[in-house]
């Protein structure tokens, strides 16, 4: 008796986890409606209008609903769109997706192809105007469908063996200029004629990962994975539901919410004139939810989450790092502020970076030198603006990268002959992944505690611990649907660096050793906006941890104008850090998944290679090319800034990057400081330029 029961349990169990993950978890309710024989059914956006298309009836019938998507509701209201002049039998209907088009697909053997009508009101079909007939007499067109931007066609030909036809348009639901692209036969060796007998509906999830047809030869709603969104090249049968268990006699046209969650069915059986509601537990899943760790879009917009992350560390670290290096190739200098604006373009496609470097000196006092014992505080910035491209794989899609952030730091010299130092940096990461607008925007707050200590007259170790707060908007969106969260996080990280220089005469010789690491938490949130598709992610832990083994090689040569200092770097780092991975499940129903091996690049190389010339009339030149090579990109830079200091109370910088060109002016009168900033574009048809006064007390 107890193992009856055992067994009893565990077919319950498994019972209810199968309605659970993905299958239509039942039948709503049915509406009658006036058209004879229907074969059409379209949807506005929030589903308050509901349109429908039959043959014999000569008319396409509009319906009000008083609430979205529930066709208990629905009413028919006065608006029709005849089309006896046209067509007396249309099979099929779809509309543009600002309800401005509407396409018929006529079954006459005088008028067989899609007949495309204007709709002076969108969503209005009482406004409807016949534009002309497309692909007529071509092909036995049993429906169609677009992608969410209207730029694909897709064909449902019952012609043979039946097939579905893709073409692309160059403008969004122009059929006029449609070129073919591909099709698909079947799949799992079998035609979609013996899947599906007598084919009537077409349709897609919003994402493009699922398709759908339907016909009253098997009576089912039939369910294909595609590899990759609105791909016909690897489509794969995962099951059919079916529709007949609930009364539907001759299954045609097909449509879903905006959000999934429900699917509609129309029976053309002459008599029955019913539409069909069913509820979903999960968007799209009929058979199966969609599993986002297939979608290119939902993949690369977690991979963007464990990178930015991961890229913050070092975008936080570098300056620190760049500063210290900076101390070390300018010891004999006598102001050791120096405030870095850098503007950095990089852009993986074009393997181009360009960066701009002004310094601007925001501190009156020339007595900082860094062999005085009481040595005062040194101030410096450094502000980086990154636009960038990563492309897109086989797994994920391509991210457009926007990155802003200004460091700002001060340090000091002990009395234990320690240089010690904070600083601040606060940034944002603005990404677009993919192409239907889904987008990270993090907002992020550094704070970094950082020492250099010496180890002898030319040793030094440079360290540097510290801490980001993050803030992340994620909208995750599939084209008519989309998802929106926040997520918050914190990271650890520190570096360690160890660098020793060899100098004979004027040259120096500094090989270096670093190991950077770090630790992120993201913590779990939950998606808002689309029902059916809104997923709660789990916390996730982000490793970082590299090694680097480099050398920089300078000399300094004095002329009677002044110092001439030129450098080449040269570093190997390996990317060692752990790999992560997220958890997450649909909201609706429960059901899990996990993304696994989150990592990076794991072998990179980088080399540098520049000069300073620092005249005693007060004129600084500083140039740098630096190449970043990694596995499966490279990044190129170039640097060129002027700076002029006539006296402790006026200065000038100057720089370049690419085509555009910055002027800057300070000088103090009396106990008034005047600051003027001017930009300029040489090459753009429509350039950007700009000057700025500013005027403020010295005091």
């Amino acid at each position: 008796m107890k193992l009856i029961k055992k067994i009893t349990f565990i077919i319950i169990f498994l019972s209810l986890n199968f309605n659970a993950f993905g299958a239509v978890s039942g039948f709503v309710d049915n509406k009658d409606i006036v058209q004879r024989i229907a074969h059409g059914i379209a949807f506005n956006a929030n589903g308050t209008k509901m349109f429908i298309s039959g043959s014999s009836q000569n008319k396409v019938l509009e319906f009000d609903l008083t609430v979205g998507f529930d066709v208990s509701t629905a009413t028919k209201n006065s608006n029709e769109c005849t089309h006896s002049d046209e067509d007396e039998d249309v099979i099929g209907l779809k509309l543009s997706s600002d309800g401005t088009k509407m396409f018929l697909i006529g079954s006459d053997s005088e008028a067989e192809g899609i007949e495309e009508y204007k709709l002076d009101t969108a969503y209005d079909v009482s406004s409807c105007d016949f534009v002309t007939t497309h692909f007529e007499g071509e092909m036995n067109i049993r429906d169609i469908a677009f992608n969410n931007s209207g730029t694909k066609l897709f064909i449902y030909d019952g012609t043979g063996n039946d097939f579905i036809k893709k073409y692309s348009l160059t403008s969004p639901f122009n059929i006029s200029n449609a070129t073919f692209e591909q099709q698909s036969t079947g799949t799992s060796n079998k035609t979609f004629s013996q899947l599906e007998g007598n084919p009537q509906g077409l349709a897609f999830s919003s994402d493009g990962s699922k398709m759908y047809i339907t016909g009253h030869g098997k009576d089912k709603v039939q369910e294909f994975n595609l590899s990759t969104p609105f791909d016909l090249s690897n489509v794969t049968k995962k099951g059919g539901y079916d529709v007949s268990d609930d009364g539907v006699e001759q299954v045609s046209g097909i449509a879903f919410s905006s959000d999934g969650l429900k699917m509609f069915v129309l029976d053309f059986k002459t008599g029955n004139k019913t539409v069909s509601e069913y509820n979903l537990t999960c968007g799209f899943g009929v058979i199966n939810c969609i599993d986002p760790t297939a979608n290119k879009d939902d993949v690369a917009s977690i991979e963007t989450q464990s990178e930015t992350t991961k890229k913050l560390i070092q975008h936080t670290t570098y300056p620190v790092l760049n500063r210290m290096e900076w101390l070390r190739r300018n010891t004999g200098r006598i102001n050791l502020t120096n405030q870095n604006i850098k503007f950095q373009f990089n852009n993986e496609i074009l393997n181009s970076l360009s960066d701009t470097l002004i310094p601007l000196y925001l501190s009156n006092d020339n007595s900082n030198d860094l062999n005085d014992q009481n040595s005062s505080w040194s101030f410096w910035s450094e502000g980086t603006i990154s636009i960038g491209k990563v492309g897109d794989d086989s797994a994920s899609s391509a991210k457009n990268i926007n990155t802003s952030a200004i460091t700002l730091g001060a340090d000091k010299k002990g009395e234990d002959n320690i240089m010690r130092g904070i600083a601040l940096r606060f940034g944002t990461d603005d990404i677009d992944v993919g192409t239907l607008g889904s987008a990270l925007d993090m907002s992020s707050f550094g704070l970094t505690f950082y020492s250099s200590k010496p180890k002898g007259e030319q040793r030094f170790t440079d360290h540097l611990l510290g801490m980001s707060f993050i803030n992340s908007n994620l909208i995750n969106n599939s084209g008519s649907a989309s998802t929106d969260g926040e997520r918050y996080g914190e990271q650890l990280y520190g570096s360690l660096s160890l660098r020793d220089t060899f100098s004979k005469n004027r040259l120096n010789f500094t090989p270096k050793l670093k190991i950077n690491y770090g630790i992120t938490h993201l913590g779990a949130y939950k998606e808002t906006g689309s029902t059916g598709l809104n997923l709660e992610y789990e916390d996730q832990y982000i490793g970082n941890f590299t090694s680097s083994l480099g050398t920089s090689l300078d000399n300094t040569y004095d002329f009677e104008v002044g110092s001439f200092i030129p450098y080449f770097d040269f570093e190997y780092y390996a990317d060692m850090s752990p790999a992560s991975k997220q958890k997450f499940s649909y909201v609706s129903n429960g059901e899990s998944f996990t993304l696994e091996n989150i990592e990076s690049s794991t072998h990179n190389f980088s080399s540098g290679i520049g000069f300073d010339f620092i005249s005693d009339n007060g004129l600084t030149l500083m140039t740098k090319y630096t190449r970043d090579q990694a596995q499966n990109h490279k990044n190129d830079s170039f640097i060129i800034a002027l700076d002029y200091r006539g006296s402790q109370r006026s200065s000038y910088a100057m720089s370049f990057q690419d085509s555009s060109a910055q002027l800057s002016h300070n000088k103090e009168i009396d106990d008034f400081k005047i600051n003027i900033d001017s930009h300029y574009d040489f090459f753009k048809d429509d350039p950007d330029y700009g000057v700025y006064l500013k005027i403020s007390n010295v005091n």
